[in-house]
């Protein structure tokens, strides 16, 4: 049995781990500007694919590394990774042109999956049942911290060392990263628990995972949740900046945002055991396609006054990143239910397809912006929308999995 780090530093550490993905995208908000004014002046919308092609590399990471710590270790897997986001994030910092950055932005988001997946297996390893349950949940509630804070650190770093330093501080994150856990951290997968990676496996759990209807239609409707709120996170900086001309207290907004959309997660812990995982989902839609549906007719028609233009955006804003917290989770454990026998491969089959997915879907969404919130509006509208239907076409499942 490997020597556990006290239960503060493991969590402090996961938190650490976890907070690549969130800290790699929305640090990045506030360079969107000046990566299109330098890279692509031509057509500044563009921009966005710096967020969608890293959430991209992630959906193809989260197939793989999962299998891959399986096979080699957990810490081997997460230093790799690590790394490979150290180096692709080098590239994007001297890339000369936009095509540069975005190939890199691919690879970084490969590498930045293996601390998010393999650090959630790390747990797995070392804890079970409830004791499991509740540090995953202080890592969540520390993680829901990182998009609160990471544009204004990422706004920090530009004021003293351009935009291209925001790529620096990725790395002097990894580097950090990769010290802590060898040092402190031992291995938490023996050798002789170790499975021998086999692509025939993977492919396999592709099949097995695809070939359910109704985990087909949780994928996708997952995919259509984090679609549009990719798309959201894309276009927002946008959004501030040249429809409310608020760019320049961006970051604070988007802080708020955060920190209020996080309650989705808490609340949804308090309301899964009453309600269930499914019922929640269709709400959670149902309410979100009309907000969306509400807000675009009122903005077509010209009836929202200029005065509650703002507060009206906000609010639909924050609506988007709370159906997140209240339905994600959910939906993934809808999707894992009936595959309980290959639950760790079915979950990168399911994260890495939905992400990848989405990511497909957003980055359009986002190209169409044209100086108003009405594409992002209509894209939310119709994920929601559809997403709202495939979720009442699937049934209750006869006992739905306890909230551990």
């Amino acid at each position: 049995m490997p020597r556990r780090l006290s239960q503060s530093e493991f969590i402090a550490l996961l938190a650490f781990l976890f907070a690549a993905v969130a800290f790699s995208i929305d640090s990045m908000l506030p360079a969107l500007p000046q990566i299109a004014q330098e890279l692509t002046a031509q057509d500044i919308n563009r921009a966005q694919l710096v967020l969608t092609s890293f959430v991209l590399g992630l959906g193809i990471g989260t197939l793989f590394t999962g299998p891959l710590s399986d096979a080699w270790g957990r810490k081997a897997v997460i230093t790799g990774g690590l790394a490979l986001y150290a180096v692709a994030a080098w590239y994007a910092a001297h890339a000369p042109t936009l095509e540069g950055m975005l190939a890199a932005r691919v690879v970084q988001g490969m590498g930045a999956a293996a601390p998010r997946i393999v650090g959630l297996a790390m747990v797995r390893d070392l804890y079970k049942g409830r004791e499991m349950a509740r540090i995953t949940s202080f890592v969540m509630m520390i993680f829901i911290l990182v998009p609160a804070v990471a544009p204004a650190l990422g706004a920090l770093v530009i004021s003293g060392f351009g935009w291209r330093g925001v790529f620096y501080s990725f790395i002097i994150f990894a580097i950090v990263n990769s010290v802590w856990l060898n040092i402190r951290q031992e291995e938490t997968l023996s050798r002789e628990n170790r499975r021998p990676l086999r692509f025939a496996t993977l492919w396999n759990g592709v099949k097995e995972t695809l070939s359910n209807p109704t985990v087909r239609i949780y994928i996708t409707v997952l995919t259509l949740g984090f679609a549009q709120m990719f798309a959201l996170i894309s276009t927002t900086q946008q959004i501030y900046a040249d429809v409310f001309d608020k760019g320049d207290v961006f970051t604070i907004w988007f802080a708020a945002t955060a920190l209020l959309s996080g309650t989705g997660t808490v609340l949804n812990a308090v309301m899964v055991m009453r309600f269930g995982m499914r019922r929640i989902a269709i709400a959670a839609y149902g309410a979100q396609t009309i907000i969306s549906g509400l807000i675009l007719a009122g903005t077509l028609a010209g009836v929202i006054p200029p005065v509650l233009a703002f507060p009206v955006f906000f609010f639909w804003s924050v609506s988007i990143f709370f159906m997140a917290g209240v339905t994600f989770g959910n939906l993934t454990a809808l999707a894992l239910e009936p595959l309980g026998h290959i639950a760790g491969l079915a979950s990168s089959v399911v994260g890495a397809i939905s992400t990848i997915l989405a990511a497909f879907i957003a980055a359009p969404i986002g190209l169409m912006f044209d100086g108003t919130i009405v594409p992002l509006l209509a894209g939310a509208l119709i994920c929601s929308a559809i997403a709202f239907m495939l979720m009442r076409r699937t049934v209750e499942p006869e006992a739905e999995p306890s909230a551990h």
